[in-house]
């Protein structure tokens, strides 16, 4: 396995970030030490559900509490929350050894080994989705896959891996991202814990649903239609999509579905967000899109300037937007006057038809190019009992593809990204709801259905932010919204290419005027 050299630099400024004395006017040592003076034998539970990674990482620093501690926890929290089925593979024995190892060491030489490795220690899972985890197996959620031992990491995984987050599990997804809700005949239903009836969203299903249930603090998840942000969105939590190139993919596939899928994280805090893509951002070897690395926590502490913000508050296709969206809409646009930016309706012309069937070929041929593979691997051809049925047919379509098509498809992104570089020049920001509906009952997106049934609901879930996978833009789902039944309606913000730090620095504004930490699920 080829060891990732990390940016040392970037390294040890997340570290100075952690053990600095403010951040966001929290001071990490304070937390620690006023949550040490109970002198509790043993962490509590409602003690560690309260903590972000930043949080544990200051603690873990100063000896408050032990990566054995944290990992316990999270297990614990893990078996309280079956019923969630937020678990697709199980590493907890894994994790656990890794933190028996960490415990050992002083105080001081964890410290010092915090230097630079900054989140030594924190409990940490990955989506069971396009990611590698060396000799571990990853489903994709399919049962063709289900027995997928991978032989080396991803190269973000080596990089969470040299920030030393402990990876416990793969949480769920749906078979192979095409739906975003987390459903799947290999592993179940992923459960919303806001209200067990509904959908966490998708398909960074189980990862959502473990982090706003408080089982862990974040986690990886990826985004080729919205999966981060439609996820974040059903379940109250903070999910930002990096630009294309921004967070390394590879090494098997240095551009998911075409440039359609990037990696990152869901979390319950903007500074966890920050960090994590402090030091996982950068160019891999083989890279020819990539951005020049920006200080994501210098964000956190700078004050936006006053934002010009567009308003685009219709779907792309014309179809309804349910209430509760416009409702979380409106409120942010009053949040937002509030603090003096400029909010106007008004929204880039796209070639919206060309762009959504190019979307088509690239997400399939990425799939059947997936199954080919595996194909060669055990020497046989996939089944049709194997995949689900909406999956299965995406496949036989692929088969179907032309070259043309491949061509016409990314002629129609690259003019997508065009008209909204030129969108940009004007504004500052996008408002736009991250879907069109609350969350959808489980069973509503399921792959099982007839395709007609299955296109009248994902369309209200996804077109407006597979906009910003098309043309390869960082957008995010922001928590600031719940509606009258006590779920959560995210909103979405979208900046030019390369604008994580601008929204970065905006999410933090809006988490310190409308905060939503203390926002829980109730789970009994």
């Amino acid at each position: 396995m080829t060891k990732v050299n990390l940016d040392r630099r970037r390294l040890m400024q997340a570290c100075g970030a952690i053990g600095s004395v403010s951040m966001l006017g929290l001071s990490l040592n304070a937390q620690a030490a006023k949550l040490a003076a109970t002198k509790a034998p043993s962490l509590s539970l409602n003690d560690y559900e309260n903590w972000d990674m930043s949080a544990m990482a200051g603690m873990l620093r100063a000896g408050e509490v032990s990566p054995l501690e944290l990992t316990d926890a999270a297990i614990n929290r893990f078996e309280q929350n079956t019923d969630l089925n937020v678990v697709a593979v199980n590493h907890f024995d894994m994790a656990r050894e890794s933190a028996k190892s960490l415990s050992k060491l002083s105080t001081a030489q964890r410290a010092e080994q915090m230097q630079n490795r900054p989140l030594l220690g924190v409990p940490f899972a990955l989506k069971d989705l396009g990611v590698g985890l060396a000799n571990t197996i990853t489903t994709n959620g399919c049962q063709f896959f289900k027995d997928n031992l991978v032989e080396e990491n991803s190269t973000l995984v080596n990089r969470y891996q040299a920030a030393g987050l402990n990876i416990m599990a793969k949480l769920t997804s749906p078979e192979f991202g095409q739906t975003p809700t987390g459903e799947s005949t290999l592993h179940g239903d992923t459960l919303n814990p806001w209200d067990k009836r509904y959908s966490s969203g998708g398909s960074s299903a189980g990862s959502a649903a473990a982090v706003a249930a408080r089982i862990l603090p974040a986690a990886h998840g990826s985004d080729g239609g919205g999966s981060i942000r439609i996820p974040a969105s059903h379940c109250g939590l903070f999910g930002l999509k990096p630009s294309r190139g921004r967070v390394a993919s590879g090494p098997a596939s240095l551009e998911g579905s075409m440039g359609l899928s990037v990696h990152h994280a869901l979390s319950r805090s903007v500074r966890d967000s920050a960090l994590l893509l402090q030091l996982t951002q950068g160019a891999e070897l083989g890279s020819r899109v990539s951005l020049a690395n920006a200080d994501m926590l210098a964000a956190l502490k700078a004050k936006p300037k006053r934002l010009k913000v567009a308003l685009m508050e219709s779907h792309p296709f014309g179809y309804p937007v349910h209430q509760d969206c416009k409702d979380a809409l409106n409120k942010t646009v009053a949040l937002l006057t509030s603090l003096g930016h400029i909010v106007e309706k008004a929204q880039p012309v796209l070639p919206l038809e060309q762009m959504f069937k190019g979307m088509g070929v690239a997400t399939s041929s990425s799939l059947l190019n997936a199954v080919q593979a595996r194909e060669l691997t055990l020497g046989r051809a996939a089944r049709e009992n194997e995949f689900e049925e909406l999956v299965w047919g995406h496949l036989q379509k692929a088969k179907e593809f032309s070259a043309q098509q491949m061509l016409s498809a990314r002629k129609a992104f690259d003019q997508g990204g065009q008209a909204f570089d030129r969108f940009f020049q004007d504004y500052d920001v996008i408002l736009s709801p991250v879907t069109t509906a609350p969350p959808p009952k489980i069973g509503a997106l399921t792959l099982n259905q007839p395709y007609d049934a299955f296109v009248k609901e994902v369309l209200k879930a996804s077109p407006i932010a597979a906009l910003y996978n098309m043309t390869g833009l960082p957008a995010m789902s922001v928590p600031l919204h719940w509606n009258e039944s006590g779920l959560p309606i995210g909103v979405q913000f979208a900046g030019a290419y390369g604008a994580e730090a601008g929204l970065i620095a905006l999410a933090s504004q809006l988490e310190q005027a409308a905060p939503w930490a203390d926002k829980k699920p109730n789970l009994s």
